[in-house]
């Protein structure tokens, strides 16, 4: 109420307000300002619509699209006021509970007109589209602003999805802007808040009337006869609309599937351009997508037609089937057939508004039953469909990559199908063996036996750890890796169990994160104990499986089939292979491991060179299985399984070459990774043995042995012992002559240091000293740098050149200790530390010798950057500042 002079509204507008003290004023329209819309919209709409109905084939494309456009955007503007065509329900479009339809208009005041205006649209407009394509295909404008006036009919109300993300992402942009980050306490502007609330009143009105009536259904059938026109422009622009309306009624998909699918199972009768109008009503857009919307009836219809899809004649058509099924792929998500809540949920729904009445119970389990048949009618459908002899190999793979989406846990599978899957195992083509094996990954998994929880307490979990533990153990949340009680679930504190009963009962944890930053009160955990199926008790779906991997002929049959698979040109390690290996050890035990350790040497022994590399490979994932699917073995089997495997290991490690050894270092990664240290005690000892070994003379040897080390990285800060072995063998090998070595050794340190860290409370963590190791090396990096000063990297002597040896050991010296500082940084959580203020100098003093080597070049700089852009504190740069006066 004041004036400008003393008050500016814009300021109130940009100020922080309480949001509920806001007091938002909204604007009722009155009857003179609802009238005189009325009068506006029937003074300019009837006349555009006579003209149309009665000259539409007289006058010129552009009067026609100037008409057109003047009924569009007067019905964009009073759309909103005009109530829904009144209409009956469609019915049976899906058994619903609860009714989705609105009780109350968005206007409070009823609008005048002499009819609705809704219902006129669609009929003269609807008229129109006839018309113009039987007679003006070429006028693509006038027929794409028709179909927005004719879908608008039916679903606008004032506002679209589009308006609301756009009106939602300014928002949010908005808030970023203006967000003060220096206030603890959240701020709202007020002119934020007011989108906020704009905001919800849109989605709100968006969501009125989402039930599908019989007009309705009249739009979008005829918007379907017009997506699959002969005409490209015209099923463009048709199906651009009919997904929008698809999209704003539930299920209203339905009434074009039964449509769908008898156009493409009648390829020989059916028009091409209503082929590839249907196959792009399929691929639909951002927003909809009709294969995998959330109906088992759907689907048992369409996803048959859609996998025996082939038209190879057209390429376009073919890629369009292509890009269906990888959409399919890609969004499908195995919806729930069971459409039940807890009773938690249940009893809060009742005390707010009521129980369920019996009917309404009755039609939820009706719903229910149908979907299970659904679910099943598809699935035999779909493993009929694969014993056919008509069949290309592109559809089979279709119909099996569909069938691996349906697998799931709450229906049991055919045997049928099992049994489909495993005898596409050792199939010729390789795509087909690709699909075969996801499926049986899942069935793997499916059949796992349970695991057996136990919930104990922090308190008695670590006493029976160390019963004659004298340390008391502290409550607080606040535990970290400083306490005794973290080296207790190391594998340095760990003594290796003589009995089973001592095995079962150990507390593994094999989430790192126990004991690190905090301890909770109560853990659950798996025990040491799972049960494994046993050939005369096993049922019959699972006995498919067993019948097939204990004959030795099918088993020699797949591993030779799996060895020339590729990815994209490379051989790769595959993880689902190796969740298969994993599933069949876990849940049949020892029963296959002869076989498997039979082949596993002829695959490293191979002597056919284009095999050579698959065949490790193989090996790598079948090792990586065994390791990972006997976790929870018992301990005489563990220990005749690493009977069998350190042998083997050893001869791996032996003929390992360039292109085998990552495949190795991938199997002892995913077979320890996410797992308790001391449950993986015997592959540890196994790599004991690499850090030991000092007979080692073959640089490729070298190289592989340190690159299977780094493979304990999975392990992180609870193998405190292996990290200290590994640095006494690590900065001996800093000089090595072979880069590759080098490089390897230099992030295995970088790694195993990032774990000496400084607790808050000031505490050290039992750990590799970071600073104790970089002033050892401090002394031999100062002589490496003499050496190359003193002695020349080349001689020339009677016209011979010749290296330098001990030039070169000090060169490389300097390069591996750059390079793991450079490496620190990236893997540490608190990279700086005395000794790195310590060996500053150092790095200034190699400046010239960078000069004439490309790769301290490259690497000094990034150095001494890492350390002047650390947080430092006042230690720090005190020491630094005194550092960098010396070099001066």
């Amino acid at each position: 109420d004041e004036s400008f002079n003393n008050f500016l509204p814009i300021r109130a507008w940009g100020q922080h307000v309480d949001f509920d003290k806001l007091q938002v004023q909204y604007h009722i329209p009155n009857i003179d300002e609802i009238d005189f819309a009325c009068e506006f919209v029937e003074t300019f709409i009837y006349s555009e619509l006579t003209l149309l109905n009665e000259k539409s084939l007289k006058i010129s494309n552009d009067e026609r699209l100037r008409s057109l456009t003047i009924i569009y955007y007067i019905s964009m503007g009073c759309l909103n006021m005009i109530p829904r065509i009144d209409s009956q329900n469609v019915q049976d479009l899906v058994s619903s509970v609860v009714s989705c339809d609105s009780k109350y208009p968005i206007y409070h005041n009823k609008s005048k007109f002499r009819e609705n205006l809704r219902m006129r649209l669609v009929i003269d407009i609807g008229k129109l589209l006839d018309v113009l394509v039987d007679n003006h295909s070429d006028d693509v404008k006038s027929i794409k602003t028709a179909l927005k006036i004719y879908s608008l009919s039916s679903i606008y109300y004032g506002i679209s999805k589009n308006n609301i993300y756009k009106l939602s992402t300014d928002i949010q942009s908005s808030k970023k802007l203006f967000k003060n980050k220096l206030s603890d306490k959240r701020q709202n502007s007020r002119f934020l808040s007011i989108k906020r609330i704009v905001l919800q009143l849109k989605k709100f009105e968006t969501n009125n009337s989402r039930t599908l009536t019989e007009i309705d259904k009249q739009i979008v059938l005829k918007l379907f006869n017009l997506s699959i026109n002969r005409y490209s422009e015209v099923r463009q622009k048709a199906q651009f609309e009919l997904f929008a309306i698809l999209n704003h009624y539930h299920f209203s998909f339905q009434i074009i599937v039964d449509r769908i699918v008898e156009l493409l199972n009648k390829p020989g009768e059916t028009d091409h351009h209503q082929i590839k109008g249907c196959l792009y009503i399929l691929l639909g857009n951002n927003l909809f997508f009709l294969p995998t919307k959330y109906s088992w009836t759907m689907m048992e219809k369409l996803w048959p037609s859609i996998a025996l899809m082939n038209y190879a004649k057209k390429p376009s058509t073919q890629k369009l089937i292509n890009d269906i099924n990888k959409k399919i792929i890609r969004t499908f998500i195995t919806d729930s057939f069971i459409q039940d809540i807890n009773e938690i949920s249940k009893h809060a729904a009742a005390a707010l508004w009521h129980p369920l009445k019996r009917i309404e119970t009755k039609i939820q389990n009706e719903r229910n039953q149908v979907n299970i048949k659904s679910y099943n009618n598809l699935m035999e459908t779909l493993n009929l469909l694969l014993k056919r002899d008509t069949l290309t190999w592109k559809q089979q793979k279709a119909i099996m990559s569909l069938l691996c989406l349906l697998l799931q846990k709450h229906i049991p599978i055919s045997h049928s199908c099992i049994q489909t899957f495993v005898d596409f195992l050792i199939d010729d083509n390789m795509e087909l063996r690709k699909c075969a094996e996801k499926g049986i990954a899942a069935f793997c998994r499916l059949q796992k036996p349970p695991r057996i929880y136990v919930e104990k307490s922090l308190e008695e979990i670590l006493h029976n750890m160390d019963k004659s533990s004298s340390s008391t153990i502290d409550n607080n949340k606040s535990h970290s890796i400083d306490c005794n009680n973290n080296l207790r679930i190391t594998i340095d504190s760990y003594r290796p169990p003589e009995t089973q009963i001592e095995w079962e009962q150990t507390c593994f944890l094999d989430k790192s994160f126990y004991g690190y930053y905090t301890w909770p009160q109560m853990i659950k955990y798996s025990i040491n104990k799972r049960t494994r199926y046993i050939q005369n008790t096993m049922p019959e779906d699972v006995t498919i499986l067993y019948d097939r991997f204990i004959d030795k002929s099918f088993i020699i049959r797949f591993i030779q089939l799996i060895i020339f698979d590729e990815d994209n040109g490379e051989i790769n390690f595959d993880k689902t292979r190796f969740a298969i290996f994993k599933g069949l050890f876990r849940n049949f035990g020892f029963v296959f491991i002869d076989n498997f350790i039979e082949q596993l040497y002829i695959l490293i022994h191979e002597q056919i060179k284009e095999k050579q590399k698959g065949s490790h490979r193989v090996a790598a994932e079948i090792v990586a299985g065994m390791i990972r699917g006997s976790k929870y073995w018992t301990l005489e089997m563990l220990d005749e399984l690493w009977k069998k495997l350190t042998p083997f290991l050893t001869e791996v490690f032996i003929n390992l070459s360039i292109e085998t050894r990552y495949y190795w270092f991938l199997c002892f990664k995913y077979s320890m990774e996410n797992t308790d240290p001391r449950r993986m005690n015997r592959p540890i000892e196994f790599f004991r043995t690499l850090i030991n070994n000092q007979t080692i003379v073959n640089t490729l040897n070298e190289t592989s042995r340190w690159s299977l080390i780094s493979s304990l990285r999975s392990f992180q800060w609870r193998i405190p012992s292996i990290w200290c072995s590994i640095n006494e063998q690590a900065k001996v090998l800093l000089d090595h002559p072979s880069k590759s070595v080098r490089d390897y050794i230099v992030g295995v340190l970088s790694i195993s240091f990032s774990f000496d860290i400084t607790l808050f409370n000031g505490k050290l963590t039992y750990q590799p000293d970071v600073n104790q190791f970089i002033d050892d090396i401090c002394e031999r990096l100062r002589e490496a740098i003499e050496i190359y000063d003193k002695k020349p990297l080349v001689n020339i002597s009677d016209q011979v050149v010749e290296m330098e040896f001990e030039t070169c050991k000090a060169l490389n010296f300097m390069e591996a200790v750059v390079q793991m500082l450079t490496s620190f940084f990236f893997w540490s959580r608190q990279p700086m530390k005395n000794s790195l203020i310590r060996i500053f100098p150092y790095l200034c003093e190699m400046e010239s010798i960078g000069a004439n080597n490309h790769n301290l070049k490259d690497s000094l700089p990034i150095s001494r950057m890492k350390i002047g852009m650390s947080y430092l504190h006042e230690q720090f740069l005190e020491g630094l500042i005194q550092q960098l006066e010396g070099c001066g």
